[in-house]
């Protein structure tokens, strides 16, 4: 084993590692990001694929096998890769993005796009290019 010192207590020896000498061990894993989809959620998923064409009957709030599928098949078609577990774009184009309606400055905000560069009359426009040095 490499050592990275020798510390003395009284007659006693302690060795330390050095770094990287652990190596054998192994450190179990934590899964990382959402592993279980509420209830609730499942629902708005289900109810969007149902709207889709990509599932049938009613939804149930079941993360099932049939969900699963309709939601890769959906994926697929887009030309995304397949997961376990819905990915943000297929959520956002079905329609269950993020809800933005509850934050702090949402109030009288507006998350419309923003108009075209071309209709900012041209005083505004050289005022943003001269305060960002642009000439």
């Amino acid at each position: 084993m490499q050592t990275h010192g020798i510390q003395t207590h009284g007659s006693q020896a302690h060795v330390t590692p050095a770094r990287g000498a652990h190596k054998g061990r192994s450190r179990a894993r934590r899964p990382r990001g959402q592993q279980v989809i509420a209830p609730d959620r499942v629902a708005e998923i289900q109810q969007a694929l149902i709207r889709e064409h990509y599932l049938t009957g009613e939804a149930d709030g079941q993360w099932d096998e049939r969900t699963k599928a309709a939601m890769q098949k959906y994926q697929a078609d887009q030309g995304w890769q397949t997961k376990l577990l819905p990915d943000a774009r297929a959520l956002k184009k079905l329609g269950l993005g993020p809800d933005y309606s509850n934050a702090i400055n949402a109030k009288n905000a507006s998350f419309a796009e923003p108009p075209p560069a071309s209709t900012i009359p041209p005083a505004v426009a050289a005022g943003f290019a001269s305060a960002a040095g642009v000439k």
